[in-house]
């Protein structure tokens, strides 16, 4: 009876072209999108910002510090006339601006330092370009007025050869030694979201199949409520493993053919990756089987576990990463069997993590997943 129950479970699916094609190509698309839109946010380029000029010292100082800005931002675009209505408009991202006398009053030891060079952004560059476009600007202006009063001191020092050392360096650690890319980030993001839309597939199969008296008629021929809930586990086990395979090939093959990212797997435990998407699997597949024995209609399936969805990923670190969260936020994250899966798969595919290492996440979302079965096998009785 066992397996008749998951055969009629996998041709129930393979008439349902339309919710399976949702269900793979909807993170795909997701990881997608968003890998090409955050490229520049994980990955900031400067030269890709238009700019101009506004010089009003004849300095040597002044051209120095143009040209070594230059040299990170690219060369800038001629100054419009209408320079200010440009950068309101956005059509200029920034404007830098070196007040008359800059020279001379950053050469002098004894300047209040009232000429400046300024940063005049336009009103729609986010805070963290702007920080660290007045930093950068911060830095070189303090390097330039460093070396000319050094020099004017005459301590024998090789101001030259002083500036060209840098002795700070910052990078990223992870697994695979290279700086993670914007597609590590979203794929487990997305994997993690799509693995729990099963949730409105397998409670609307669930409605219509109660509907249609379906489930009475396989109880009337001897089927155990047991046998009926684990069939439908199964093939959706199966589905997950799918997405997930998908998902890893769109992230690690395609995004580089299209102009992305590839993604790393470098150093990748696979072990602690089969525990993790098992584990999400589980959690995902028994809360659904918990929605489908909750709702009474179509309707209600279309729209509770979608909504379900978005929120457990809007709190979970899914949609907004739970790094830019005010602390309150960050600890209702934690209750989330999204971020619990989001952790995890972070832990294996850019920590370097193994089995060990996920196994908190893992007994989290078992956990979950068996109060959810129990919950909704109790339900599944009632109903059938």
């Amino acid at each position: 009876m066992f397996p008749a129950l998951i055969k009629k479970e996998l041709l129930s699916l393979s008439r349902d072209v339309h919710g399976m094609a949702a269900l793979f190509l909807m993170p795909m698309v997701f990881i997608i999108v968003m890998s090409m839109a955050l490229k520049d946010v994980y990955s900031p380029s400067t030269k890709v910002l238009a700019y101009a000029v506004a010089n009003q010292d004849s300095g040597k100082l002044a051209n120095v510090l143009i040209d070594r800005w230059a040299k990170d931002a690219g060369v800038a675009q001629s100054l419009p006339d209408n320079w200010r209505d440009e950068l309101v408009a956005g059509r200029l991202q920034y404007v830098l601006t070196i007040d008359p006398d800059f020279s001379a009053q950053a050469s002098d030891m004894n300047s209040k330092g009232e000429a400046k060079a300024r940063l005049l952004a336009e009103p729609g560059m986010g805070q963290a370009m702007f920080e660290m476009q007045r930093m950068r600007l911060l830095s070189i202006v303090t390097q330039l007025r460093a070396e000319v009063l050094l020099a004017q001191l005459d301590l024998g020092i090789n101001v030259a050869a002083l500036a060209k050392q840098t002795p700070v360096a910052a990078e990223r650690v992870s697994a695979g030694g290279a700086r993670p890319t914007a597609v590590q980030q979203n794929v487990p993001a997305w994997l993690v979201f799509g693995m729990f839309f099963v949730v409105a597939s397998i409670a609307g199969l669930f409605v219509e199949e109660r509907a249609c008296g379906a489930l009475a008629r396989l109880r009337s021929l001897g089927a155990q409520p047991w046998q009926l809930v684990v069939s439908k586990i199964v093939p959706y086990v199966m589905i997950n493993g799918i997405q997930a395979a998908l998902m890893l090939a769109v992230g690690v093959w395609l995004m580089p053919v299209i102009g992305g990212e590839g993604m790393l797997l470098v150093g990748m435990n696979w072990a602690a990756l089969l525990v993790m998407l098992l584990a999400i699997s589980l959690a995902a597949v028994s809360l659904a089987l918990t929605v489908a024995c909750l709702v009474s209609t179509h309707a209600q399936a279309a729209t509770l576990g979608p909504i379900l969805n978005v929120l457990m990923a809007a709190l979970g670190g899914v949609m907004v990463p739970t790094f830019v969260m005010p602390p309150v936020m960050q600890k209702i994250a934690a209750f989330s069997p999204m971020n619990w899966g989001l952790e995890g798969l972070l832990d294996v595919l850019l920590r370097g993590g193994g089995v060990a290492a996920v196994l908190p996440e893992a007994g989290k979302l078992t956990g979950f997943a068996l109060l959810m079965l129990m919950v909704g096998f109790a339900l599944f009785r009632r109903r059938v």
